[in-house]
């Protein structure tokens, strides 16, 4: 019996910085950054006070003025990004057979944006104790769902298979692609929609990261705020956007001519079972999802080309995921290419998986490696080739993404250009 593969046929992606795909390679390639003060409220009573947020006009994106009304920010995005990838992939949603259509669906915070506005309105900004529910949104049980968020995208793509929504704090993105990868190798699913999307840039989910400092103060230089692997690095950028990718069993993808831009070979997650936020040092757990992932793919680790690291800008995740490298690939660590894409377009918590997978495909595509912006002073205990500054042309036939979440995920996935060797 021949084995299923899979392999990525489209790609949407809302990022900070640029709606679609151009866009956000155009950003990577030249190393700008979408790091800003927050515009969506007045950020001044906060410590951290940049985002990066994307420029987005649902309208003129395409979404009806019911469907901005009706949507959270999150699903918004998540719907743009799927229509985006539905084009890109060529597939004639009318013809596919729904049931062997499946969604699978990421997000850390789900509707955050709306559920803080629906709050404000029923407790009148906070004031009374006993909300009204008489002042509530007809929407309010879809904001407080999360399934809701794979729901539409089913609909949006006519997929009656299975849909699952993937919450694991930062490593949701992927992992519902990893759900995704399984669903197509299993033979549950030809066909599956997948990838993540989040909005959290609201008071709420600003003042949690204030509360335990993990976002970054640099508010008087926002632009340069975000500094993966920086010795002056001091926490993450929170951000917004989405990714939604069409996966496919590669000979169904060839028979109807697709163009691959990668195959996904392997994925594995671990859970460190330690602290909510904290991380050992050892970068053990993330070390073996990083060494179960290449094993899955009979991938030795002197394939990979380019590794795109979780690289949040945090003083110990930095230094976790540089041990991790190590551990799990030896020697070889020190001559790859790793970078952040974080440094430019912030994190947008359980949506950046999926965004980062989407720039490890288009970067095997594109012959590039990303380059981690602001990187000018190197922490020596972060001593590997992390590509600062400017992005390097490269031919990439391999390539590991990686993530790290609170509550101790650590994901790890690997991807091919299609057609190089196994």
């Amino acid at each position: 019996m021949t084995q299923r593969r899979a392999v990525i046929t489209g790609i949407g992606v809302l990022a900070p910085g640029g709606e679609g795909t151009k866009e956000f390679v155009d950003l990577l390639c030249s190393g700008r950054t979408a790091t800003r003060r927050i515009s969506f409220f007045d950020p001044s009573l906060f410590r951290s006070q940049v985002a990066a947020e994307c420029r987005f006009d649902p309208l003129a994106s395409g979404l009806t003025h019911r469907e901005t009304r009706r949507l959270d920010r999150a699903a918004q995005l998540a719907l743009i990004a799927t229509r985006h990838c539905l084009s890109d992939s060529g597939l004639d949603v009318a013809a596919m057979s729904p049931e062997r259509v499946g969604v699978s669906v990421g997000t850390a915070v789900g509707a955050t944006t709306s559920l803080e506005r629906e709050y404000l309105v029923l407790s009148d900004t906070g004031r009374e104790w006993l909300v009204n529910d008489g002042y509530r949104s007809p929407h309010l049980y879809d904001y407080f769902v999360p399934s809701s968020l794979a729901a539409e995208v089913a609909r949006e793509a006519g997929a009656e298979g299975p849909a699952a929504i993937v919450s694991s704090g930062c490593t949701s993105g992927l992992d519902s692609v990893g759900h995704a990868f399984a669903l197509i190798t299993e033979g549950t699913a030809d066909i599956v929609v997948t990838g993540a999307a989040d909005a959290p840039i609201s008071p709420i989910a600003v003042s949690c990261f204030d509360a335990i400092k993990a976002t970054t103060p640099r508010n008087d230089d926002p632009e340069h705020a975000s500094r993966p692997f920086d010795r002056t690095r001091d926490g993450f950028v929170l951000a917004e956007g989405a990714a939604m990718l069409v996966l496919e069993e590669r000979e169904h993808a060839r028979r109807r001519g697709a163009h691959i831009y990668a195959e996904i070979t392997g994925y594995a997650t671990r859970c460190n079972a330690y602290h909510m936020t904290g991380l050992k040092p050892d970068g053990r757990e993330m070390a073996e999802a990083i060494a179960a992932a290449l094993a899955e793919g009979r991938t030795p680790a002197t394939d990979i080309g380019y590794i795109n690291a979780h690289g949040s800008g945090t003083r110990q995740n930095d230094r976790h995921e540089t041990a991790a490298f190590k551990r799990s690939l030896g020697d070889h660590a020190y001559r790859i290419p790793v970078s952040s894409i974080k440094s430019m377009v912030g994190h947008s918590l359980g949506a950046i998986g999926s965004i980062e997978i989407a720039a490890c495909a288009l970067a095997i595509e594109h012959g590039f490696v990303p380059p981690t912006a602001n990187l000018h002073e190197a922490d020596p205990e972060c001593d590997l080739d992390y590509v600062p500054l400017t992005a390097r042309e490269m031919h990439i036939d391999t390539a590991l993404s990686v993530g790290s979440g609170f509550g101790g995920f650590q994901s790890a996935m690997v991807l091919r250009r299609d057609g190089a060797a196994r």
